[in-house]
């Protein structure tokens, strides 16, 4: 009888067709729908507490998942959505034509259909950007009302749009945008099935200890999408995360910082022993592997602060190493010709040098311990010894020169001086280096402690 009349009806609307217009698929679409108009469509489930849940009894509604399951077609299918960071995407949404009394039924509320025989809706990530390997045989859980939760498990490889400029103390806002593909908003409706706290909270609890990342928070927002004429619902969820960065300050921050520390150090060597330059290329070479090592660490694109903290590391360093040269290559041209100095670099060198504003020397400190002789370490003190014995008035006497003394003596005073000039601006070049090694190595500290506690 039920098909009899489905038939009348479909051959009622396709000889209206002339009049009325219809479609013929509006025509089938009607016809496959009108055995089930009515408030609920009910399914005979007797036996089901002796033989089973019996597969004849569902077959109409199997034959119906080509369509949106619903009675008026007019009105969208409310379809929530709800997942969790852990790869699982919960749908729920109505099947109309999915009715049952429990009583009548052994008290059975809830079966597993294959999700091959219910529609299905289209959700889809936007930022998806692999292909869709999740199986196909899974399973919906279907309750008496006709409720249909189907938990799909998905492994996402999405587009993120990351800042790395703080890397590694970055903090990350990426987007998840579901949609339909096919159905517009007057078709199907998107909402919620958990709050988004809850949501945030689960995922939390899932990824607590697992990964580069830190799940902060997530949020939600719910809008609708305009293309041609058509419009779709969207929810975009913000997922907010933020990398651990104990890794890469133990791999990538530390040895550069004792690198940085030791150079720093080795401005208590003195520059006229010839051990300086060789440490300090030593410890430039020893830098440039490093930071070749530790390539692999950084990220490939962007340029992150910790570039630039390595740049200034090896620019100091680099400066440290021209600026020992420059200091060796003045005492030894001091030792043998001394050059006069410049005005203006004599007052810069006489007002650095004030006992009341300046302590004494990182060198000069440094070298006490060193037990070095003058003749190894030019100074103020004793600097004849860098050009030699100063003949006293009676050995010049005694040598037939009695007249070229005091001449004699006037210009190695008059050297002496230079000496102690060019040795002295030396110690001032290498105190001001120092200072600025102390200065960069306190500002990155305290960069690290802030960026690290924020």
């Amino acid at each position: 009888m039920e098909r009899d009349s489905s038939s009348a009806s479909f051959s009622t609307c396709c000889l209206k067709k002339h009049s009325l217009g219809p479609s013929l698929e509006t025509c089938l679409i009607e016809s496959l729908l009108s055995t089930g108009r009515g408030d609920t469509y009910p399914i005979n489930c007797s036996g089901f507490d002796q033989y089973g849940v019996d597969p004849a009894a569902f077959q109409a509604v199997f034959d119906r998942k080509a369509f949106r399951p619903v009675i008026n077609y007019s009105i969208p299918t409310q379809v929530n959505i709800s997942f969790t960071l852990s790869a699982i995407l919960e749908v729920i949404w109505y099947n109309q034509f999915i009715r049952w009394n429990p009583e009548e039924c052994g008290g059975i509320t809830k079966l597993s259909i294959a999700t091959e025989n219910l529609w299905l809706p289209d959700i889809f990530i936007q930022e998806f950007m692999d292909i869709d390997q999740t199986p196909t045989d899974l399973m919906a859980y279907v309750d008496s009302e006709g409720r249909i939760r189907y938990d799909k498990p998905m492994q996402v490889i999405s587009i993120c749009n990351l800042d790395i400029f703080y890397f590694p103390f970055d903090e990350q806002n990426c987007t998840l945008t579901f949609s339909s593909f096919i159905y517009t908003v007057e078709n199907m409706a998107l909402g919620m099935a958990k709050e988004v706290q809850e949501i945030s909270n689960t995922s939390q609890s899932l990824i607590q200890s697992k990964g580069e990342w830190t799940l902060m928070g997530i949020h939600q927002r719910a809008m609708k999408i305009t293309v041609e004429t058509s419009q779709y619902d969207q929810i975009i969820f913000y997922v907010v995360i933020r990398r651990r960065p104990r890794l890469y300050i133990i791999n990538l921050l530390l040895p550069s910082s004792f690198l940085v520390a030791i150079d720093a150090l080795s401005f208590y060597l003195p520059a006229e022993s010839q051990i300086r330059v060789p440490f300090k290329m030593t410890l430039l070479l020893g830098y440039n592997v490093f930071l070749l090592m530790m390539n692999d660490l950084l990220p490939t694109t962007g340029t992150p602060l910790i570039s630039i903290y390595f740049a200034l590391c090896l620019s100091l360093m680099v400066l440290s190493l021209l600026e020992t040269i420059f200091i060796t290559y003045l005492l030894h041209l001091a030792t043998t010709q001394p050059p006069p100095m410049p005005r203006w670099l004599h007052s810069l060198l006489l007002h650095s040098t004030s006992p009341t504003k300046c302590c004494p020397t990182v060198p000069q400190k440094g070298t006490k311990d060193l037990d070095l002789t003058p003749a190894h370490l030019p100074g103020l003190k004793e600097p004849v010894e860098l050009v030699g014995k100063v003949p006293d008035p009676r050995e010049a006497e005694l040598s037939g020169c009695p007249g070229s003394t005091g001449s004699q003596q006037e210009g190695e005073a008059q050297k002496q001086h230079l000496v102690g000039l060019w040795v002295q601006f030396g110690h001032v070049m290498d105190t001001l280096l120092f200072r600025l090694y102390l200065l960069f190595m306190a500002t990155s500290v305290i960069t690290v402690i802030i960026l690290w506690n924020t």
